[in-house]
């Protein structure tokens, strides 16, 4: 590995840990996510606590997150594994962000942002299969789950060489959502909409 491969790697860690949820709320006055509904600092709890506009603007920025470090460094030329490597350190940011005592989201737009350099088609199946899930189902957390545990064999479809980073993203993801898998099963997982 290389300096310069370091070097993006832990920009793209301390780019993933600037939470957008909490400067948004506090742009728009809004409750502080960590304290208000489910306490996640995402756009789903950014929807809950203060509406679709600042959600959206949540939204965006989180994927920007996980796209700057992956675009810029395939540009450069990186392998798809590094790739990979990157795409999880803007990932772990969001999740434990250095700036806000390590307490942050579930990293699902960050890790589609990073996934998006990757191709057009790529991310417009991954979105088409999360957008269908939440629909069907109003739960934000299932069709994350549905949609990382599907990403790999989509990857492998399109562009199979990127298979191995996908997957190890799509395993990060599905790690950080242990608490919402019990709820799901328990029957306790507040749908979209519903206040926690």
């Amino acid at each position: 590995m290389t300096p310069l491969i370091l070097l993006i790697i832990i920009s793209a860690y301390l780019l993933g840990s600037i939470s957008s949820a909490v400067l948004v709320c506090r742009l728009f006055r809004l409750p502080d996510p960590r304290e208000s509904g489910s306490h996640n600092p995402g756009a789903t709890n950014v929807l809950r606590v203060g509406g679709k506009k600042a959600a959206v603007i949540v939204l965006l920025c989180d994927m920007l997150k996980g796209t700057i470090p992956v675009w810029g460094s395939y540009f450069l030329g990186v392998t798809p594994f590094l790739l990979g490597v990157i795409a999880i350190a803007a990932c772990l940011g969001h999740i434990y962000p250095i700036f806000f005592h390590f307490k942050g989201g579930k990293g699902v737009a960050t890790a589609l942002g990073a996934i998006a350099p990757i191709g057009l088609d790529l991310t417009g199946v991954v979105m088409a299969t999360w957008l269908m899930t939440l629909l069907v189902s109003r739960y934000s957390s299932l069709a994350a789950l549905i949609t990382v545990f599907v990403t790999p064999l989509y990857t492998w479809m399109i562009k199979p060489s990127y298979t191995l980073p996908v997957a190890m993203l799509c395993c990060l993801i599905v790690f950080r959502h242990q608490e919402n898998i019990r709820r799901l099963f328990n029957g306790t997982e507040p749908k979209i909409g519903e206040k926690n």
